[in-house]
């Protein structure tokens, strides 16, 4: 048995979600669970390095979870051959300029979403990373949640038959910061930072529109602020400039046509943060990020519109619960195994910067539906074409 280490630099993990889940919750999880075994039973031991501008930060990250390497200095990193992949989870800002410096490194780019502020860049990202020969990979992390696992399995049986529409339900109420913190960083709420629930949210139902029910076509999109002023992390008032809901409409190929609601001025009431409703002609289903519930065709009630009497129904109880029928794992950390082993053993992986920027499209063309009042085609998006020329077909 050979073990294969793997020097990898991770840069923005000092943040909320570089922390918990990419570091925590994927790396090391995958080291102290004695690495991704290969089908030759060799093994894929990960060697981070973490990288930020904090020093303290860092040093204390790494203490904490037994990693040995960090550093304040991203060139020197990318110098280092034993780092052969570049992890980046910073602010989406700051995220192509390093990508960039990693590519012309020869490192392989792993990053989160969005891969870039704008829909030229991501392109110019994609078309640079298939130049220079490395390969590239976006976190598209629900699509290895339980619940949408589950809606999948669905999909692929032929559960729903012709598959109609899907409702999409996402949020909760984000504090403003006066009288309770925020649980969300307070540049999320300014739109010269990057912040909008647009561009965070939209780049996800991207992937998980196209990856479970078909191409997106077209957008219909209304953003909203609706709460104009918040206190940041210091406790300062700060004008809220992004949009921090959105309700839009989408036309996916097959005829399939999804509603999707994403606010955080939002108080639950489902079943979870995350829901998504699935109706076709032999059944339905709804998932959230970890249950899924089904109603099929022979037993869906006859319900009958009567508001002079109680309801007589209760439409929870109607529904049958999907089995786990398998030990579901991190999400994130699925996708950092399977894109180590697409490094090392070039296992397939399609979420590749390209797809990373179909998502930074959807966002835009949103957001442009959004200014004008507007139904919006999504055109292809392929590499080898001039990049303006693909810009430009998206407006």
């Amino acid at each position: 048995m050979a073990v294969k280490k793997i020097g990898i630099i991770m840069n923005g993990v000092t943040g909320r979600m570089g922390t918990n889940q990419h570091l925590v919750r994927s790396i090391v999880a995958i080291r102290q669970q004695g690495g991704v075994v290969l089908s030759n039973g060799d093994l894929i031991m990960p060697d981070p390095i973490l990288v930020g501008r904090n020093e303290d930060k860092l040093q204390a990250l790494a203490e904490k979870h037994g990693i040995e390497r960090w550093s304040t200095n991203l060139e020197q990193c990318l110098a280092d051959p034993h780092n052969v992949i570049y992890f980046d989870s910073q602010t989406t800002v700051r995220r192509a300029e390093a990508i960039r410096k990693a590519i012309k490194a020869g490192k392989h780019i792993y990053c989160e979403k969005p891969t870039a502020t704008s829909l030229e860049e991501s392109l110019e990202l994609a078309q640079l990373a298939y130049e220079a020969g490395v390969k590239t990979g976006v976190v598209q992390d629900k699509l290895f949640l339980p619940g949408l696992l589950k809606l999948k399995r669905l999909i692929d049986s032929g559960f729903f038959g012709k598959i109609l529409s899907v409702r999409m339900e996402f949020g909760y109420w984000v504090f403003e910061g006066d009288w309770q913190a925020g649980q969300r960083p307070s540049w999320n709420y300014r739109k010269e930072d990057g912040g909008g629930i647009i561009v965070d949210m939209f780049a996800h139902w991207r992937y998980v529109l196209d990856n479970l029910f078909g191409n997106v076509k077209s957008v219909s999109c209304l953003g909203v602020t609706h709460i104009p002023k918040r206190l940041d992390e210091q406790g300062h008032p700060y004008a809220c400039t992004a949009d921090d809901a959105a309700y839009a409409t989408f036309e996916l190929e097959g005829d399939i046509v999804v509603q999707a609601n994403s606010s955080w001025a939002v108080r639950v009431n489902r079943e979870d943060l995350l829901t998504i409703q699935v109706d076709g002609t032999e059944g339905s289903a709804v998932a959230g990020l970890r249950d899924c519930k089904v109603q099929h065709r022979v037993n869906t009630p006859k319900p009958v519109w009567n508001p002079d009497i109680e309801n007589p129904f209760n439409f929870s109880e109607q529904w049958q619960t999907v089995p786990d029928n398998q030990n579901f794992d991190n999400g994130f950390k699925v996708q950092w195994e399977l894109f180590l082993k697409h490094v090392v053993t070039d296992e397939p992986f399609i979420w590749n910067l390209l797809e990373g920027a179909k998502g930074t499209q959807l966002a835009e063309l949103a957001i442009q539906s959004w200014d004008e009042r507007r139904w919006i085609a999504v055109p292809e998006l392929s590499l080898g074409v001039k990049q303006s020329d693909a810009v430009e077909a998206s407006k």
